[in-house]
């Protein structure tokens, strides 16, 4: 890397710390802190879901799929994630703010307490709190092999330099100084993701290349779904990347609640939506092209990406090109330190220490801030301690991707009016069940017991989840509740709306 793009990455880490200053003034309280007080604009509360869903393991971990299979990765990820937020503009966007403006809830997990029963709710805020610090560890390891490739820098440096930045701004300005970064990141993001795009289209001689390229590529490369990325493991994954991207992912539920009303929020999602159905195409293509750029590096694919950015784009260009890497986990870590900070200021410490519920609002505020710097340092740590090669994709795919349908079903479906009967009972041993499948099949997998595939692993734990959920819920212990019943019909509507249907 030459000096301007230091100077390009440097600007880019303290343009982020300015915002996080700046919106400390916008943070009053922890309702500002944890869901910017129901204000955030359709438009950004939009591109902020978007962007919050991205993070620099794309282009290492998905880079190398997308070298060595081609099309797929874009089939089974980012086609699902868009189809998957679309419906969920209509099932899940308007009732996650309902919960804010009408029961005045901060965390996602908080609604959870009434709709089953406190034990549920603990038991889904811890597994979920460990899911995702070791998810956001990966995160950093994915972000400093970027680091290291481009620029030398070593990965324990690498990590502490974007992490201790990530700190900064986020724990200053809440979820404000997180919608506003990610704004200026899809920006970012949009200028280098569209110069490598041009970079790769000059290579080829025109725009032409996004369709005759397939021909040079091996004929796996052109199909939907290939190597272990089998129809089951779509279908699987499907499932799971509409309960994860429309709230089972709890920092993406956060972006629904800071909407100014439900019907705001599910403008949010199909924006989002939008989004991720097209905007992957651009950034994916470079990376189909890829190895017929930079050849022969089926055994370190997850460095392809860099490798071709080094080759193809100018002094300047590298630097923007990082920091948009840097834009993608950012983005993602200071969401999910917010949310994760709510859940465990507002679910979890409660019930550990009573006197979290006795605090003054400016004490609340700052615990939400002790937790969020203590969560990016926990993710921190496990990232400095952990072994690079191989790190990312398993936590991704073997570990995040396995689990996150068990915590994600109660959570879910527990918002929608078909699941009314469905009780505490049920909820439990779904989490439990799933989690445990998932370790039985995990144990299994690094005995190289041979059935124990991706999309066994990845499936599994959700199948067994849903049954068990669906199963005790309608046949074996259905535990009707009026309170329940009140709760859920609540989040058909807004307030507004219910005036002049009354007045009606």
């Amino acid at each position: 890397m030459d000096t301007l793009d230091w100077v390009v990455v440097g600007g880019y880490f303290f343009v982020m710390v300015a915002i996080g200053y700046w919106s400390r003034g916008r943070i009053k309280n922890i309702s500002d802190f944890f869901t910017a007080g129901g204000k955030m604009p359709w438009w950004l509360s939009g591109i902020s879901h978007h962007m919050s869903g991205y993070s620099a393991v794309m282009f290492v971990a998905f880079a190398a799929e997308a070298y060595r299979l081609g099309l797929t990765v874009y089939i089974w990820w980012a086609l699902t994630i868009g189809l998957g937020v679309g419906i969920g503009a209509f099932l899940w966007a308007g009732a996650w703010n309902r919960l804010r403006s009408k029961h005045g809830v901060k965390s996602p997990l908080e609604y959870l307490a009434r709709r089953y029963d406190v034990p549920t709710q603990q038991i889904m805020a811890w597994a979920g709190a460990a899911l995702k610090v070791v998810d956001i560890a990966a995160k950093w390891v994915a972000v400093s092999l970027l680091l290291q490739g481009f620029a030398g820098v070593p990965i324990w440096l690498g990590i502490t330099i974007v992490g201790v930045v990530t700190m900064v701004y986020s724990v200053l300005g809440g979820l404000w100084a997180d919608a506003l970064t990610d704004f200026g990141q899809f920006i970012i993001q949009g200028v280098a993701g569209i110069a490598m795009f041009v970079a790769v289209a000059a290579h080829f001689g025109g725009i032409d290349f996004m369709w005759k390229i397939w021909d040079q590529l091996p004929e796996r490369n052109s199909e939907p779904l290939s190597g272990q990325y089998t129809l089951i493991f779509f279908m699987a994954l499907f499932l799971i990347k509409t309960l994860e991207y429309n709230g089972g992912m709890w920092n993406l539920a956060q972006r629904y609640m800071a909407a100014p009303s439900g019907a705001a929020a599910r403008r949010s999602a199909l924006l989002s939506s939008a989004l991720w159905l097209l905007w992957p195409l651009v950034l994916f293509f470079p990376m189909w092209a890829a190895p017929l750029i930079v050849p022969g590096m089926e055994a370190n694919a997850e460095q392809a990406y860099v490798e071709m950015g080094k080759l193809m784009l100018p002094a300047g260009m590298i630097g923007l090109v990082l920091a948009g890497f840097f834009s993608h986990t950012m983005a993602m870590v200071s969401s999910d330190a917010n949310v994760i900070s709510a859940v465990i200021t507002r679910d979890m410490l409660p019930r550990l220490w009573k006197g979290a519920t006795r605090l003054s609002e400016p004490a609340q505020l700052q615990l939400a801030r002790i937790t969020t710097f203590a969560f990016i340092g926990l993710s921190m740590t496990i990232a400095l301690t952990a072994d690079t090669k191989g790190f990312v994709l398993k936590v991704v795919i073997a570990l995040v991707a396995a689990t996150m349908g068990p915590v994600a079903i109660p959570l879910m479906l527990g918002m929608l009016p078909w699941f009314r009967k469905v009780g505490p009972t049920a909820a439990k041993a779904s989490v439990i069940g799933g989690l445990g499948t998932w370790a039985v099949l995990y144990v299994l997998q690094q005995s190289k017991v041979e059935f124990v595939t991706q999309a066994v692993i990845v499936s599994s734990p959700l199948l067994v989840s849903l049954v068990l959920y669906l199963g005790i819920g309608f046949l074996l212990k259905p535990e009707p509740s009026a309170d329940r019943d009140e709760l859920i019909d609540s989040l058909r509507s807004d307030p507004d709306e219910e005036k002049v249907s009354a007045r009606a």
